[in-house]
Order: structure tokens, then sequence, then C-alpha cells
């Protein structure tokens, strides 16, 4: 876990790299995959409306720009047939090439390109019965264009098989192709969800849990073990991510508001050898709140090693609650603040 822990830490802190327009609209949940010579990075953005999926480009991990949307509201005078999705689409790459300083590809399955993503068709942050949806396109990943989705979720907390940790609220989802199917299956999900089993913990505490579900083609999920396989006591344990450093995985997750960090959010990893089984790093966080720009969260991991630096970039919300993309690095990059669009 030390090995992993010194390999993966970036203590320079870069700054803000992609920021939104206006206070209105709060930028999150970064993902970031290169093709050909550039990279990209799909992040969602709330505009009081609900969640939309945007797309960036950068040639150093650095210096962004934002091209467009990939995922938009559905806007339609027919009430009755609004879709479930209508007004949140807050989207996630799938089957990433998941090794550590590799490729960062993007894959392709039945010759398609595969995203996870939050839908629900309340208005407002985060409202009413949120659940997980699957998008999907033949198209480029390196032009903005809207992306088919499955007509309906794919898991929800009204299903039969919810699971005790998960009966709330459904949120981010990250998907991995193992080709070994160490679990018998070809995808694996890892999502985390609320659920309202607090037990005799303070009813204030709002909890979120990791736990798994499993597929065969992408479209037809199964959840996997009855309990969730990363969560602690109380607060959040969510938005995991997965990556392979030699043979072992390693999670980069966040967690917020624990016991004894009551106000707190921070980035932290779990590490397996089989991916059911994790084992919970107890060192340091790899990020947490030292900027005026991250001094309200500093949290929400999307970690790469590239050229041999290690880029962690993560949502960053300031005591005025503009929340944006930041990044750390493993070495000092001059600490530039460069601000991208929208």
């Amino acid at each position: 876990m030390q090995q992993v822990y010194e390999e993966v830490k970036t203590p320079y802190k870069y700054g803000m790299v992609i920021t939104p327009a206006d206070s209105l609209k709060k930028i999150d949940c970064p993902s970031v995959y290169r093709k050909g010579r550039n990279w990209y990075m799909t992040y969602i953005q709330f505009t009081g409306r609900g969640y939309e999926t945007w797309l960036a480009k950068s040639k150093n991990l650095l210096a962004w720009k934002t091209l467009g949307r990939i995922m938009s509201f559905s806007d339609t005078t027919d009430a009755a047939n609004t879709p479930w999705d209508a007004n949140q689409k807050a989207g996630y790459i799938a089957l990433q090439d998941t090794k550590w300083g590799g490729s960062y590809t993007w894959q392709r399955y039945n010759d398609q390109y595969w995203m996870s993503y939050i839908g629900g068709k309340d208005k407002g942050y985060e409202a009413g019965p949120l659940a997980i949806g699957i998008a999907y396109t033949k198209g480029s990943i390196t032009d903005p264009h809207e992306w088919d989705r499955v007509d309906r979720p794919v898991l929800t907390a009204t299903d039969t098989a919810v699971r005790w940790w998960e009966n709330k609220k459904l949120f981010k989802s990250s998907i991995i192709w193992d080709k070994q199917k160490a679990t018998g299956y070809p995808f694996v999900m890892y999502y985390n969800a609320n659920g309202d089993t607090s037990h005799n913990t303070p009813k204030w505490r709002w909890f979120e849990r990791i736990g798994m579900a499993v597929s065969y083609d992408m479209i037809h999920w199964k959840r996997f073990e009855t309990d969730p396989v990363v969560h602690h006591k109380i607060g959040i344990t969510g938005d995991g991510v997965i990556q392979k450093i030699g043979d072992v995985w390693v999670m980069f997750y966040f967690g917020a508001f624990w016991e004894n960090r009551k106000n707190e959010t921070f980035n932290r990893f779990a590490c397996s050898y089989d991916l059911v089984n994790w084992t919970d790093w107890n060192g340091g966080d790899l990020i947490r709140s030292s900027e005026t720009y991250d001094a309200k969260y500093a949290h929400k991991s999307y970690v790469v090693k590239w050229k041999g630096v290690v880029y962690h970039f993560y949502c960053a919300v300031d005591k005025k609650d503009v929340r944006g993309i930041a990044v750390a690095t493993s070495k000092d990059m001059n600490h530039k603040d460069t601000k991208g669009t929208k």
C-alpha cells in the first residue's frame, strides 16, 4: 500500500483547469482519455436545471478548451412522454484501458463507445429519483454530438433486487472491461448509492457506499454481492475509478463527512487483487483542501500517469461555491493557473 501511495501521490497543486462561465454553473466529475495526439475530458455541468455532459480537449493535460455537449436536456411539450432522464444526464466514460501509465484509450465494444450516467426526470441539484443509464455512440469521441441512450435505466433504487445500502438514490458509476473475467463477467461496474439504513448513527449524516454490478453485454446488469465493497461508518464513500498498477487493482475514490472529519472532503484509494475484496489505504489523503480555489471541497478523482508525471484531476470548490476542475501533479509544473472555457 505504501508503494502504491508513493507511486500515485501528487503533492504539487497546479490550479484550476476548467472553470464555469458564471456563478450559476457548477462543473464536476472529470473523465480523461487520449485519442491520437490529444487528450479529452468529459465533465458534467449543473445549470440550475440539472446535469448535462460536456467535452473538452487538451494537448498537454494542463490547458483545456471546451468543445461542446454530448448529453443534453430533453425538451418536450408532451409531459406524458417525458424521458426518464429528461433533466439529469451526468455521464462517465466506460471501458477505458485500465493500465497505469498505459494508453488511456477509450475502447470500443460491439463497434461502439459506451458511457454510464446518472439520469433523472426531476429538475434541481440531484433532485428526485436518480438511476443509472447507459449511453453509446458509433460516432467520434473527439467531436461533440448527442449520444444515443438505452431507453430505460439499467439500475434503479426500486428494483426488486435492490440492496440495503442503495434503496434511495444511485449516483456515479464507473465500468471497466475485465477481459480475464475475475468475477465471471467481462463488464464490471462500481457505483455509489444512498440507502436508508443509518441504524444508530446521526440522522443528519448523508451516507453513500460503493458496490458492484456485472454484465455480459453492457445493457443487462446484475447486482454483484450483497454488501458494498468500499464503505465507511458514516459519510460518503464515492466515485470510485479503477486502474491497474502491475497486478494490483487500485480504486481512486473520495470521502466526505466521515467520523471525526465532519466538514472535510478528500481523495483516497483502496487496492484489490480480485476486484471484489478491497483493502483501504490508512495513510494520508491524496488530495485535500489547501488552496483558495478548493477551500470548501477538494474531491472526486481522475488520475492518469503520462511520460513519468502523475496528473490528479479533481473537483475544486471555493468558499463562494464556485465549482470547477483542478489538477495536482507529481512534479512541479510551475503552479500556473490555466483557465478553460464554460
